[in-house]
C-alpha cells in the first residue's frame, strides 16, 4: 500500500481505485530530515469523480448507493450526511478469517466500510463451487490509520452476510455486508466502556482540581500572587470544559444555501494541493453556489503545474451535458512574484462572486458536507466569521503526530467549542473559516497593511482578521463543519511552527484585549484569563520547580500533581470525545508542553515583531537571510582585512 513520492497523476494510472491525491504513504520533499513517511487513510473511488457534487440536470444522484439505513431519500440532511459516511469505503490490507459453513477460510480485505468489506480468498481457498455463501462470522483487526481515528480495533465473529461475488475464478472477490454497523460493533463492544471509564474519571479529576484550589484559596494570604494564579488558571481550565458541554452547532437547513467562493492560496505545496482543490469543488452544495479559486504565490515548486493537472482532471470528470458546471466554477490565478499569504488570500477575495468567502489552508482536506455546515450560521444577520472543526489527516505517522492529534481534538472540541457558545470565537482557523465577503472587502486594507511596533504583520492572518470582524460582529465555531490538514511530522518544523503561533498569538491577543472587555461577561472574563495563564505560566514554573525546593526545601507535590490533574483532565476527554487509542498522548503533550513549548513563550515575548514565518521560505525570510549572509560577508571581510593587517605588521618588523 506504500507510495512515495508518485505525482498524482501517474499515482491514477497505477492505482486507478484510489480518490485523486489520497494516497496512504506520501514522502514530502520538504521534510526529508524526518524518515518518517506521512500515514493517511486511502479513501476508495468513486466512479465518478465528483461522486458529492448535485447534478445540476437531475440525470444523476449524489447519494451514496452504499448507505447502511434505507432513509437515503429522507429529508433529514443528517441522517442523508451520515448515511453517505456510512457508505464511504477506504482501502486496505489486512488478514480476515471467515467463518461459515463449518469450516474456516482465510482472505484478505480489499476495502472496507463501516457497513461492510470487500475480500479476497486466499490462494487454495474457496474455489467456485465451495465459495462464500450465507451467514458467516468475521474476525480481523483495523490497523491504526486505515480508517478514521477512533476505529481502530479487533473485530471478533463480527455477525455479516455473503451478498454478491464477482471476478474470474482465480481471482473471486466477496461483498460481505454487516449486521451492525462498525460503528454499533464498537459501540456495543468497547466505546461503551470507554465513555462510563472516561465520564467517571472527568468526575473525579474535576473534584480533586476543585478540592485543591479550596485549599488555595485558605493559603492565599500566604503567597497571594501564586494561589492567585492557581484559581485563576483552575478556573479557566474548567470553565471551557463546562461551557463546552453546552455548545451545539447550528442545525442544518437543507434549503438555506447561501453563495460561496472558496479561496485556496497555495506557496510550495504540490504534494497536498490537488487533494485540496478535489475536497473543495466535491462538495453537496448547488453547483450555481459554489465556485473555487486558486491563488498560487509564485511557489519554488511545481505547485502551480499540479493545480493546473488537477483542473484538467476535473474538466475531463464533467459530462457531456455539463451539469457540473466545471469549467464555470473553478479558476486559477497565479501572483507575478511572492507577495505573502495575505496578498494571496485577498486577490482571491476581491475575484470572488459570491457572498461568502471560505478560506482553505492548500495542505487542509474538506469534508464533502463542510460548505453546507459551515454556513449555516450565517442565517444570524450578525455573524460575520464561523471557524470549522480540524482534524488531523496523518494522525498515526508518529508520536508527534499522535500529540498534535490530541491538542487539535482539544483546541478545538473543547476550547473553541467554550468560545462558541457565546458566539465569540477569538480565531477563525486558517484550514477552513468562513467570513462575509463585505467584512473582508471592508477591512482589507488595514490588514493587508497591518504593522505592530513599526513591523508589517507578514503571519498571523487567522487571528488578524478575526479581530476586525468580532470587534462589531459575531464570530461562532461549527462543529459539524469538518476539514483534515497535515501536521509537522519533524519536531524541527513543528518547533518553528508554534513559535509563529505564539508571536502572533500575543499580538493579537494584546489587540484583542482592547474591546473583548464589551463582550458577553462569562466570555470576557475566560479571554483575560486565557490571555493572562499562558503568560504568566513560565514564571509560576520556575518558582516552584527551582525556587521553592532551592529556597524553602520543600518538594513541589502540590505543583505537580496540579499539572498531573491537568494532563489527565485532557487524555479523559480526548477519550470521550474521539474513543481513540490517542488519548494517551494527552500526557505526553502535557509533559512537552511543561519542558519545551512552554519556554517559547518568553522568547516570544521579546521577538514577537519578527516576521519570518521559519517554515517556508517567504519574503521576509528570504530578507531576513540576505541579511544573515551580508553580516557573515562583512565578518568575513573583517577577519580577512585583520589578516592582512597582521602579515603587513610581520613583514615590517622583519
Amino acid at each position: 500500500m506504500a507510495k512515495q513520492g508518485i505525482p498524482l497523476a501517474d499515482e491514477n494510472q497505477k492505482n486507478k481505485n484510489a480518490v485523486p491525491g489520497r494516497s496512504v504513504h506520501v514522502n514530502r520533499a520538504a521534510d526529508a530530515a524526518a524518515e518518517e513517511e506521512e500515514i493517511l487513510y486511502t479513501v476508495k473511488e468513486d466512479r465518478r469523480l465528483l461522486s458529492h457534487v448535485p447534478d445540476s440536470t437531475g440525470h444523476r444522484s449524489n447519494r451514496s448507493r452504499r448507505g447502511a439505513t434505507s432513509g437515503m431519500e429522507s429529508d433529514d440532511y443528517v441522517l442523508y450526511e451520515q448515511d453517505a459516511k456510512n457508505g464511504q469505503r477506504y482501502l486496505v490490507d489486512y488478514p480476515v478469517k471467515i467463518q461459515g459453513g463449518g469450516r474456516t477460510i482465510a482472505a484478505h480485505a480489499v476495502d472496507i466500510s463501516t457497513t461492510g468489506i470487500l475480500v479476497r480468498l486466499d490462494a487454495g481457498e474457496g474455489t467456485p463451487d465451495v465459495g462464500l455463501a450465507g451467514e458467516v462470522k468475521l474476525t480481523f483487526e483495523i490497523t491504526p490509520g486505515t480508517m478514521p481515528e477512533g476505529y481502530e480495533m479487533k473485530v471478533k465473529k463480527l455477525p455479516a452476510t455473503v451478498v454478491r461475488s464477482f471476478g474470474q475464478a482465480s481471482d473471486r472477490l466477496y461483498g460481505i455486508e454487516f449486521r451492525q454497523t462498525l460503528a454499533e460493533y464498537a459501540g456495543a463492544r468497547r466505546r461503551g466502556y470507554m465513555f462510563g471509564f472516561a465520564t467517571f474519571f472527568l468526575a473525579v479529576i474535576t473534584l480533586i482540581i476543585v478540592l485543591m484550589r479550596a485549599e488555595s484559596v485558605i493559603y492565599f494570604k500566604f503567597n497571594r500572587w501564586l494561589y492567585l494564579y492557581s484559581i485563576i488558571a483552575a478556573t479557566f481550565l474548567l470553565s471551557r470544559y463546562l461551557f463546552a458541554m453546552f455548545y451545539r452547532p447550528v442545525p442544518i437547513d437543507p434549503h438555506y444555501t447561501p453563495g460561496v467562493s472558496i479561496i485556496v492560496p497555495c506557496f510550495d505545496e504540490e504534494d497536498w494541493i490537488q487533494r485540496t482543490i478535489h475536497s473543495c469543488i466535491n462538495q453537496d452544495y448547488p453547483v450555481d453556489k459554489l465556485e473555487v479559486i486558486v491563488v498560487d504565490d509564485c511557489s519554488n515548486d511545481r505547485s502551480a503545474e499540479r493545480v493546473q493537472e488537477m483542473i484538467a482532471q476535473l474538466k475531463a470528470a464533467d459530462t457531456s451535458d455539463n451539469a457540473y458546471h466545471v469549467s464555470e466554477r473553478i479558476r486559477f490565478l497565479q501572483q507575478p512574484q511572492n507577495m505573502g499569504k495575505r496578498d494571496a488570500m485577498a486577490r482571491g477575495a476581491k475575484a470572488a462572486k459570491h457572498e461568502l468567502l471560505v478560506f482553505v489552508d492548500s495542505d487542509s482536506f474538506l469534508d464533502p458536507f463542510a460548505i453546507r455546515n459551515i454556513v449555516q450560521p450565517f442565517k444570524d444577520k450578525e455573524m460575520g466569521g464561523v471557524s470549522g472543526r480540524t482534524d488531523v489527516a496523518n494522525t498515526y505517522t508518529n508520536s508527534l503526530t499522535k500529540m498534535q492529534a490530541v491538542r487539535y481534538s482539544i483546541a478545538f472540541r473543547i476550547m473553541k467549542a467554550a468560545e462558541g457558545y457565546f458566539d465569540a470565537a477569538t480565531c477563525l482557523s486558517g484550514p477552513l473559516s468562513c467570513y462575509r465577503k463585505d467584512l473582508v472587502l471592508k477591512y482589507m486594507d488595514a490588514w493587508l497593511n497591518q504593522r505592530f511596533l513599526g513591523q508589517k504583520a507578514t503571519f498571523g492572518d487567522d487571528r488578524s482578521m478575526t479581530n476586525f470582524i468580532l470587534r462589531y460582529n459575531r464570530t461562532t465555531y461549527q462543529d459539524s463543519a469538518v476539514c483534515m490538514t497535515i501536521v509537522p511530522r519533524s519536531y524541527h518544523v513543528f518547533l518553528r511552527q508554534q513559535m509563529r503561533w505564539k508571536r502572533s498569538w500575543l499580538r493579537e491577543s494584546l489587540i484583542a484585549s482592547r474591546y473583548m472587555w464589551k463582550k458577553e461577561p462569562f466570555m470576557s472574563l475566560g479571554f483575560y484569563m486565557g490571555v493572562v495563564v499562558p503568560i504568566a505560566a513560565p514564571v509560576i514554573v520556575i518558582y516552584n520547580l527551582l525556587y521553592i525546593p532551592i529556597m524553602h526545601r520543600v518538594f513541589p507535590t502540590t505543583f505537580l500533581i496540579g499539572m498531573l490533574m491537568m494532563a489527565l483532565l485532557m487524555s479523559m476527554a480526548q477519550l470521550l470525545i474521539r474513543r481513540s487509542t490517542t488519548w494517551i498522548y494527552a500526557l505526553w503533550f502535557c509533559i512537552y508542553y511543561e519542558a519545551v513549548l512552554l519556554w517559547q513563550m518568553p522568547v516570544a515575548w521579546v521577538t514577537f515583531w519578527k516576521t519570518t514565518w521559519g517554515t517556508r521560505m517567504t519574503l521576509a525570510d528570504i530578507a531576513e537571510l540576505n541579511k544573515k549572509k551580508e553580516r557573515e560577508r562583512k565578518k568575513k571581510g573583517a577577519e580577512m582585512e585583520g589578516s592582512a593587517a597582521m602579515v603587513g605588521t610581520v613583514g615590517k618588523t622583519a
